[in-house]
């Protein structure tokens, strides 16, 4: 968003979520109140490293235009004290409810965390309650990101967090209650992870008649193309297994293969839609700090909107048509012939429609581009590592032959979506000069490209 050191910045943001200034990580509490959509993430607003967390906000009408609002949750309690980290939200008799993890650091360096909430009858004040219950036996005090959703079958409310046993494995575990105060334990969701050693940000739905578990893995290694960032996040069917779930197929799926996704977290729109937001941040820690727009003040930001259909074993996930409300200009060209745009602008949705497949090389500026070699059905997604100055590639091979890729550019984040949403890669990318797009293939078809508005959100 232009606002705050960013509408300066090098490399500035249009109409992503961004920080005003400060560190910018998780999305937080998504949900739809009164009408309105609230996001909420972790802020750090003095300063671009990760701590003092707290929670920013902001709130949509249309998930397009937004009104930046003060902090909602700040480090202030004995339980919470030493930073406000993730969490989610619900609306229960009119009653907002947010559900966050408190993180305490004691004198002697002892840490904790507390799993709390607060409430607010009108979206923008809020009053803390405290936490909601003891510690969990059985695990490091690595438990954190309360989940919570009401289920309609059973009139109940269930909250998931992430975890880690005493013998450092990855876990997820839940608990229930009919007035979201009062909590039973009841252990484990899924078999502890032989793989990783913390499970993040999980998250559980029903979605087109399939139980969905999404959660962000650390400690996972790399398997053929997938797994190859420092962390990721992953989905897979689960089906109820008396007190647990367990995994449909035994294999976890990268959601996004690109560079930069993690911590997603979805809510359900009044409209039935089950609609996420991720982090575009996650980085080696000195990759994150050779950051170029560290030194403006700030880093990271949100992804688009997204929203999720679950089909033939595959997580879809769409852009919300929404978003087409920042279409201007347009521009089409056939893609069996090669050309170019070079402009001021640097926001741009790019739909390519594709009738019959071949190879092609989108570039955007000089060091990124996006390949696809129909040989092996492979896209490939190449850029410059601001850290190393080097190009650095991540990959995918498609299932099936290729029908369209649709693309989100602004400033320096992509987000790509291909064969109806079931591959889709994000990633930042840090180039100055002119904006140029080139493009050589044979492929038989067309793409659509639109400039699209730059957002200032209302303060």
């Amino acid at each position: 968003m232009l606002d705050g050191v960013v509408a300066q910045s090098k490399y500035p943001l249009a109409y992503h979520i961004t920080p005003l200034h400060g560190l910018l990580n998780d999305p937080n509490g998504l949900v739809q109140f009164n009408g309105k959509y609230h996001v909420f993430y972790q802020w750090n607003p003095t300063g671009t490293k990760h701590i003092n967390k707290n929670w920013g906000h902001m709130v949509s009408d249309n998930m397009v235009d937004w009104e930046r609002r003060e902090i909602a949750l700040a480090p202030s309690e004995y339980y919470d004290k030493d930073g406000i980290y993730s969490g989610s939200a619900v609306v229960k008799d009119g009653i907002l409810y947010l559900f966050y993890t408190g993180n305490v650091i004691e004198e002697d360096g002892t840490k904790k965390s507390y799993q709390c909430y607060a409430t607010s009858e009108d979206g923008v004040t809020f009053d803390k309650k405290g936490p909601l219950f003891a510690h969990p036996e059985g695990f490091t005090r690595h438990v954190r990101d309360p989940k919570v959703w009401y289920s309609e079958t059973e009139a109940k409310w269930f909250l998931l967090l992430g975890a880690q046993t005493n013998e450092l494995l990855g876990t997820a575990i839940w608990y229930v209650s009919t007035n979201l105060i009062e909590w039973e334990y009841l252990g484990e969701i899924l078999s502890a992870d032989s793989e990783a050693y913390m499970w993040e940000c999980p998250d559980l739905f029903e979605l087109d008649g399939q139980w969905v578990f999404l959660l962000s893995p650390q400690g996972l290694p790399a398997k053929g193309h997938q797994f190859q960032n420092i962390y990721h996040s992953v989905y897979f069917p689960v089906v109820r297994a008396g007190s647990k779930y367990e995994m449909v197929n035994e294999k976890m799926l990268e959601i996004d293969w690109g560079f930069e996704f993690y911590a997603p977290q979805t809510f359900e729109a009044d409209d039935g839609r089950r609609i996420l937001y991720a982090w575009m941040g996650v980085m080696e820690p000195e990759v994150e700090q050779a950051t170029p727009t560290i030194s403006e003040g700030w880093i990271h930001n949100l992804t688009i909107p997204r929203e999720l259909q679950f089909e033939n074993g595959k997580l879809k996930q769409y852009p919300v048509p929404e978003l087409a409300l920042l279409r201007k200009n347009k521009t089409t060209y056939t893609l069996s012939e090669p050309w170019l745009v070079a402009s001021d602008e640097y926001a741009y949705e790019l739909l390519m429609d594709v009738e019959s497949e071949a190879s092609f090389t989108l570039s955007i500026k000089d060091g990124t581009k996006l390949f696809y070699d129909v040989k092996d059905r492979s896209l490939t997604l190449e850029r410059i590592n601001w850290l190393t100055q080097q190009p650095e590639t991540r990959k995918t091979l498609l299932d099936q032959p290729l029908t369209d890729v649709h693309i989100f550019i602004d400033g320096s984040s992509i987000e790509i979506f291909s064969n109806a949403g079931t591959s889709v890669a994000s990633a930042r990318f840090f180039e100055e000069g002119p904006f140029v797009m080139r493009y050589e293939g044979e492929i038989t078809g067309r793409i659509d490209i639109y400039e699209l508005e730059h957002k200032n959100p209302l303060s």
